[in-house]
């Protein structure tokens, strides 16, 4: 395991070979798998489980309640969210954070409203604002999000 000098990370939860790159903040209570590459300039907050083999870009930050299945790509400044309602100084009882299943990516500028579901190996269009949950191995774009294409339902091996 790699973790700059210049990273603040509180979190002994992560994986053998993962790099955490500098001024990238990992809150105590995230959960970073094996082998996973964590970018410059990225946030991850408690109750966020991240799994193996997991690219973060910079400029993205995961809020509390998100999980990150193994071999996902997060592309530069995706925009996860976690509260449907958010309201200066009122926090709801529960976050409602992103899921993201294996093998998908999420493209750069891609936003993600609060409990959606993006499937096994799909694949989120740059700068797309997804509002509803994406099937697996859907090709997604736009604003709303709309499927474009379905992939043949492989996934690279992860051996």
């Amino acid at each position: 395991m790699f973790i700059h000098q210049r990273a603040d990370v509180s979190t002994h939860q992560i994986g053998q070979g993962t790099r955490i790159w500098q001024f990238a903040v990992v809150l105590k209570g995230a959960t970073i798998g094996q082998e996973c590459n964590i970018c410059a300039h990225t946030f991850i907050e408690q109750d966020v489980i991240i799994g193996d083999r997991v690219t973060v870009k910079s400029g993205v930050f995961l809020w509390e309640g998100t999980r990150i299945g193994h071999d996902v790509f997060i592309g530069p400044n995706a925009t996860f969210t976690n509260d449907p309602f958010p309201r200066s100084r009122q926090y709801p009882s529960k976050f409602v954070g992103v899921i993201v299943e294996d093998g998908a990516s999420i493209g750069a500028n891609a936003t993600l409203l609060p409990g959606v579901r993006i499937g096994k190996g799909a694949m989120v269009g740059a700068g797309s604002v997804v509002t509803k949950d994406v099937p697996d191995f859907a090709v997604v774009a736009g604003n709303p999000a709309k499927v474009l294409r379905m992939l043949e339902h492989t996934l690279p091996s992860s051996g």
